[in-house]
């Protein structure tokens, strides 16, 4: 008989790909992890892990009764939550991803207020890539990111909090600087920095400006930088252009902030989100940090109509 114990050992499995870690993870010995998992794959008939690989991988079939353990297991744990919701106990761990775009800028205006607000809440905050973020939700590693979407991922469900314009910063020397506002054509020009490969503001960047033949001749020297922070203080020594998010631009001195040049309409937006798999079950969750995060942001970052979502896909 299939027990849920037997499903716990078999998503943890999966999840850190080594059986050393997963026992740790469930908190018993590594030789009582595997017996139960081969004492399983026994009573099924079936192989779920492909031990002659490294690092230990699912079969094709072990795949699909994986997905159903997690099914499974997130049914029985929405008894939990019920009752702590019964209770008004909000409580646990949660463990957050947060793209490297927004982290600076979004994190301190609202975290701290939510661990205050709950603080029997145990909140664990990684700066990730968005494909990392991807993965270790699929993985059960984080169970939450804060990143632009559209994503369009299987089995990751997404729920949009707010917009941020993207504008343009450039050197206090630079053409664009005459302008009061300025045209998304005016912008695909060599002497434009960007952020390295793994941000989606970079691809963001790149499909607005359809910019992905750009040879970028006119810039000193290759740099590809890992910070909007890094990209500012670059421009502001070297010369040229960049594009930034609005958060990022409500964060500068006002010396700054008088570089800072809007789009004409239509105004292009980034769409912040929190996303989850369809496996996570604390709803509740999501429902708090969504209400937290829009009400310490601007108002009207919350309009949509404002402008046009570029995807970054």
């Amino acid at each position: 008989m299939v027990t849920l114990t037997q499903l716990e050992y078999i998503v943890a499995v999966n999840k850190y790909r080594h059986y050393g870690k997963a026992a740790e993870h469930c908190f018993i010995t590594q030789p009582t992890l595997s017996m139960q998992i081969k004492k399983l794959e026994e009573d099924l008939g079936v192989t779920i892990f492909d031990r002659n690989r490294q690092p230990l991988v699912p079969t094709k079939l072990g795949e699909e009764i994986i997905e159903q353990a997690r099914k499974t297991l997130r049914e029985a744990d929405k008894i939990n939550h019920v009752i702590d919701d019964h209770r008004k106990f909000v409580g646990g761990t949660i463990r957050i991803g947060i793209i490297p775009t927004l982290a600076p800028y979004l994190l301190p205006i609202f975290i701290g207020k939510f661990k205050r607000d709950y603080p029997k809440v145990n909140i664990k905050v990684e700066e990730l890539f968005t494909d990392r973020i991807v993965d270790a939700l699929h993985r059960d590693l984080i169970d939450i990111g804060i990143l632009v979407t559209p994503l369009n991922e299987d089995k990751i469900l997404e729920r949009p909090i707010f917009y941020e314009e993207m504008k343009v910063y450039s050197h206090y020397e630079h053409p664009l600087n005459k302008h009061s506002q300025v045209r998304v054509q005016d912008i695909n020009l060599p002497d434009i920095w960007l952020l390295s490969d793994g941000h989606c503001f970079r691809n963001q960047v790149i499909n607005l400006c359809q910019m992905k033949n750009n040879p970028q001749t006119r810039l000193p020297f290759e740099f590809e930088a890992g910070s909007l922070e890094t990209l500012v203080k670059i421009i502001d020594n070297e010369g040229g252009l960049t594009l930034l998010p609005e958060l990022a631009v409500d964060d500068m001195d006002e010396r700054r902030q008088g570089r800072v040049k809007s789009f004409m309409m239509p105004v292009p937006l980034r769409e912040v989100s929190i996303v989850y798999s369809e496996y996570f079950s604390r709803d509740k969750i999501i429902d708090l940090l969504e209400k937290e995060i829009s009400s310490c942001i601007p108002k009207h970052l919350l309009n949509q109509k404002r402008g046009m979502i570029v995807e970054w896909k």
